[in-house]
């Protein structure tokens, strides 16, 4: 199934809120944006770059916008997507079709476009020096071979694997779950690879 095909998918699938997405999808395809298809839902963009994306879940469907924190925001509608967790991404969110307004929904969208136009985006943070929980630096003291396909992740990968350890409260638990990391950086596997 192709791009296209995923979208006429996505946006004809029997859902609470087909109706609302496909209204916004009608606002989003009036804007310069192309669309495309990610992470499981329909993205728009400019240039290349994310700008926003249509969403829908079990009590909501809205608007992603990837570096939303940019908006002025004059309706004060934009919610943190998840908080503590992204700094840049802003969420809009309907319960139903009738709190939509199109002129509203369209002047967001465009000030997204125009604002990633402009270069504004927030940077990934690459600076910081990753803590490798005390388990996993013992771990990889003792196997060398462990040692180096460690060494050939990505920062961003490592730091999942050391977010994951230290992330667990009980001592057990992280135990556990350096069992499962193990394998997967002897074979080269990052933690989240599946997802993406």
């Amino acid at each position: 199934m192709d791009k296209s095909e995923k979208i006429e998918a996505y946006y004809k699938k029997e859902h609470p809120f087909r109706d609302g997405i496909a209204l916004l999808r009608e606002i989003a395809l009036t804007t310069e944006a192309d669309e495309d298809f990610k992470w499981s839902i329909p993205v728009y963009t400019v240039n290349g770059k994310n700008v926003f994306g249509i969403c829908k879940f079990k009590t909501h469907f809205g608007v992603w916008f990837f570096n939303g924190v940019f908006l002025k925001d004059s309706e004060k509608v934009l919610e943190n997507a998840q908080e503590g967790k992204t700094k840049g991404m802003r969420h809009w969110k309907f319960q139903n079709l009738e709190e939509v307004d199109k002129k509203s929904v369209l002047a967001y969208m465009k000030e997204a476009l125009d604002n990633q136009k402009k270069g504004l985006e927030i940077k990934a943070d690459r600076t910081k020096k990753i803590s490798i929980p005390e388990l996993l630096q013992k771990a990889l003291e003792q196997d060398t071979f462990l040692k180096s396909t460690f060494e050939k992740f990505t920062p961003y990968k490592q730091k999942e694997f050391c977010e994951y350890i230290a992330e667990a409260k009980q001592e057990r638990t992280k135990l556990r779950r350096l069992e499962k990391i193990l394998p997967m950086i002897k074979e080269g596997i990052g933690l989240n690879d599946a997802y993406r």
